[in-house]
């Protein structure tokens, strides 16, 4: 829950100082995610050699932005948290990390052979969700992969405290989920459910859906 991409600039500086706060302990509470390590796996199976990949809301730069860097792969990891950006750039040096609202990163057709988006649309409302996602979509190349891992809920702006910060989660059912990421034009190949708990004190179960979608080859002709 890292990236705080299409919040007025006041959100985004109010978002950025709670992850700013949360720092490490946010690595620390979900290093322990089995089916996150599940899904770097699979999307490690389907990457070539020095495939160019994106993290949308890369935090700490661990586990993602590291499993895949040290797989060989390029790997630009951007978020707007300056900690965690600084975190991310010392844990992770193999790979490059920018503090930007992916709202203003130039995100070409077909320009990138994966996209993570592990957690990092959840304050954004609906029509900003559906529109990165078709965004990001679009910027994979044919043939690529896009894995996205949310928490799949039915929920508008409720505030919640989140490892306690305050927040403003909106997220969708996990078959809403699904519908969105297949109107962006990519195919779900594989999926996984998870009940987890974070490692902090103020932490409490949490439904998790992991995404594992492709974007077809373009028809010939």
């Amino acid at each position: 829950m890292t990236d705080l991409t299409g919040l007025t600039d006041d959100d985004g500086r109010r978002a950025a100082r709670v992850f700013d706060a949360l720092g490490s302990a946010y690595e620390t509470a979900f290093a322990h995610s089995e089916a996150h390590r599940r899904s770097l796996e699979w999307l490690l199976g389907r990457l070539t050699p020095r495939s160019r990949v994106l993290d949308v809301g890369s935090g700490t730069g661990r586990p993602t932005a590291e499993t895949l860097a040290r797989a060989g792969h390029q790997v630009l990891g951007v978020d707007v948290s300056p900690v965690m950006v600084e975190l991310a750039a010392r844990q992770v040096p193999e790979a490059e990390f920018r503090r930007v609202d992916v709202r203003e990163l130039p995100l070409a057709e077909s320009s990138w052979d994966a996209v993570c988006v592990y957690f990092s649309l959840l304050q954004l409302d609906r029509a900003q969700q559906a529109d990165l996602i078709g965004r990001l979509a679009r910027a994979v190349r044919p043939g690529g992969s896009l894995v996205l891992a949310t928490v799949p809920l039915d929920v508008e702006g409720v505030d919640a405290v989140f490892m306690g910060q305050p927040v403003r989660v909106t997220s969708f059912a996990g078959e809403a989920v699904v519908d969105l990421v297949t109107r962006a034009g990519l195919t779900v190949l594989a999926e996984e459910h998870a009940l987890f708990t974070p490692d902090h004190p103020e932490a409490v179960p949490e439904p998790h859906l992991f995404l594992h979608c492709g974007r077809p080859e373009a028809a010939d002709g």
